[in-house]
């Protein structure tokens, strides 16, 4: 018996720790389906997103891999937050998107889901965890909702098996974006980042690629790197949305890489893997180098910290029979060391 309590007790506390930490899905249901008190729920859901498709207005996209970066996305109002596996390059300094592994993904997952209340969360698939087999992909898909408090994932196409793990995962009732054009993940193939639709079978290509997830049952296509018109003919081409990321102003949507549009990074790694359709927004990074070098500074000179940034006071009497206590405990050069920055602090407070 107390093997059995042990049992129902651990999945009690799991149970409990997925209500408190992972993040609800968007797609709740709808009061057309059941009754009871009206749900509060205020995240970007795919009938919004195909309502904003239909009536022409673009939607908005950040990639974000953190808390922090998740709330600004939430406080913006953007309409979907990606999860990117890009974060292998932007977060974790590797030169692709390659290395990232499924439970890195996870934890940036986990972070972003606890600080975006708003955006649709949607999160790449990692390189290695789909492409054996339809069944691999539903169990990755599965995995980044479950646990990763996803509501949609993102997988890259190029071949008919990613198309058809697309299509396992939306049997399976996960939503999926496709992705087309230059896929990081295929470099090996693409023989690196190289922009794609640039001659007539490329281009055709692309969009005969957007049609297939289209076809998958996708919800959404992303666009990369492709030239202006050939995304025009596949916007037009498709009854869902595209959204594009260098690849002109005729999408239904674009996405950039948080770190990118705000400049975040101005160190020579970063320079290498910002792409040139970026626009900087901000120069956030510059921002942050200069605070750390005031700080830096402040330290070295000594005027940081000073009486202001010292809050935590102790109180004369206080202080008199701490020092006494540590003469008493024969310490005495700490009880020196104590009277005199009694002193100092006093001064420092009264100029």
């Amino acid at each position: 018996m107390s093997f059995l309590r042990s049992i129902l007790r651990t999945t009690t506390l799991h149970h409990s720790f997925l209500q408190k930490h992972i993040r609800p899905m968007s797609n709740l249901p709808e009061n057309t389906v059941y009754s009871g008190p009206t749900s509060q729920n205020k995240r970007v859901t795919l009938s919004q997103l195909r309502q904003k498709y239909r009536n022409s207005v673009p939607i908005t996209v950040v990639t974000a891999y953190d808390y922090p970066s998740a709330v600004h996305l939430d406080t913006a109002s953007i309409d979907i937050c990606v999860v990117g596996d890009s974060a292998s390059m932007v977060v974790h300094g590797h030169d692709t998107t390659l290395p990232i592994t499924l439970d890195e993904m996870l934890v940036h997952c986990r972070a972003v889901a606890r600080g975006a209340k708003t955006p649709l969360l949607v999160a790449d698939l990692p390189f290695g965890t789909y492409e054996s087999s339809s069944i691999q992909a539903v169990d990755t898909a599965v995995q980044i909702l479950k646990e990763g408090g996803m509501d949609a994932v993102k997988l890259e196409g190029g071949s008919p098996s990613r198309v058809v793990a697309a299509k396992a995962i939306v049997e399976a009732g996960i939503a999926v974006i496709g992705h087309v054009g230059l896929t990081p993940q295929a470099i090996s193939v693409l023989g690196g980042f190289r922009p794609q639709g640039r001659n007539v079978a490329s281009a055709v290509k692309v969009v005969e690629s957007a049609l297939a997830f289209q076809e998958a049952g996708c919800f959404a296509v992303v666009l990369e790197c492709v030239p202006a018109p050939v995304a025009a003919a596949a916007t037009a081409a498709l009854e869902i949305p595209t959204i594009g990321i260098g690849a002109g102003p005729y999408c239904s949507g674009q996405v950039l890489v948080y770190h990118d549009l705000l400049g975040m990074l101005q160190h020579p790694h970063h320079a290498k893997v910002t792409p040139k359709f970026c626009k900087q927004y901000a120069r956030v990074g510059d921002v942050i180098n200069k605070a750390l070098l005031d700080y830096k500074e402040d330290v070295i000179n000594g005027s940081f910290p000073d009486a202001q940034h010292s809050p935590y006071k102790i109180s004369e009497t206080d202080a008199n029979g701490f020092l006494t206590e540590l003469q008493k405990l024969g310490f005495d050069k700490a009880a020196s060391a104590a009277s005199e920055a009694v002193q100092k602090m006093v001064t420092k407070s009264t100029k």
